[in-house]
């Protein structure tokens, strides 16, 4: 088809991203909150007499309230609301009151963009690339969600792993069945059990469930055998980055850190050149040839 000629798929790619960028900012912002008023509902409707404020009645989920400045509450009018362009135009500013809109709003939707251009650009099957399309959105929104509040939402994880076992049998995914469901399975009690061996150990938590989670998704998506090399990329890139981090903050190493962003990017790596990263670890790190 024409659509899926290179040049043309590309930008179809892009735009789309741009797009869906859009609308991951809201999924980014509002699925947290959506988590804390279901938590606070179960726990007044498990313990009515406990001392737990009641969520706001009011609707809130990814589609209402309509988009609004903060600060002054004005909706946001769809000429307003356009991918990039219209913060651009805004100079960052919101119209009505001159507020500052910040720049993570169109760097999400600019970030979107590219890790739906790559995988048309770079991937042969178009079956596969929208594949990976949508999974690099879903990881994306995973890292930025786990980055500022340290969860990882089952209505993402969950579904991402289902899904690289869906197209795995459906024989889209460029890996077998037996690979993809092994590799969920091995993804998760790893680590778990890197988890539990910690806990026994040290008395206390490495990680959190929604990383087993994740990496049991991108088992499913990659197979059990690019998980070891994902691990070891997550594991050196979230000592370095965070051990900066922290250091930066004045935090010790006690203090809480998402490890699932580098999860993510390292899955994310792994869809795209997980082949070509493959070789160059065994040929240059471990000299096999």
């Amino acid at each position: 088809m024409l659509i899926f000629s290179s040049p043309l798929f590309i930008f179809f790619a892009g735009l789309f991203g741009l797009i869906i960028g859009s609308f991951l900012n809201v999924v980014i912002a509002r699925v947290p909150i959506m988590m804390e008023r279901r938590w606070r509902q179960e726990c007044l409707a498990t313990f009515p007499d406990a001392d737990i404020d009641a969520p706001d009645a009011q609707r809130f989920d990814l589609c209402f309230p309509a988009s609004h400045c903060p600060t002054c509450q004005q909706p946001i009018a769809w000429y307003d609301n356009i991918p990039l362009l219209s913060w651009l135009m805004l100079k960052g500013r919101c119209r009505q009151c001159g507020t500052a809109i910040s720049p993570r709003y169109p760097l999400v939707e600019v970030t979107s963009a590219i890790v739906c251009v790559l995988p048309a650009w770079l991937i042969s099957s178009p079956a596969w690339a929208i594949a990976v399309m949508a999974a690099s959105l879903t990881l994306l929104a995973l890292t930025l969600i786990d980055w500022e509040t340290l969860l990882l939402p089952d209505q993402l994880t969950l579904p991402l792993m289902w899904a690289g076992i869906g197209l795995a049998l459906c024989g889209i995914s460029p890996i077998t069945l037996s690979e993809s469901v092994i590799g969920a399975m091995v993804g998760y009690v790893s680590l778990w059990s890197l988890f539990w061996a910690f806990k026994l150990t040290t008395g206390k938590e490495g990680m959190g469930y929604g990383d087993f989670k994740l990496f049991a998704a991108l088992g499913a998506w990659v197979g059990w055998q690019a998980l070891p090399l994902l691990i070891l990329f997550a594991s050196l890139s979230g000592a370095i980055v965070g051990g900066l981090l922290l250091r930066q903050q004045q935090k010790s190493l006690q203090h809480a850190f998402a490890f699932g962003p580098f999860i993510a990017v390292a899955g994310w790596l792994s869809l795209l050149w997980g082949d070509s990263l493959l070789h160059w670890y065994l040929s240059h790190i471990l000299g096999v040839r």
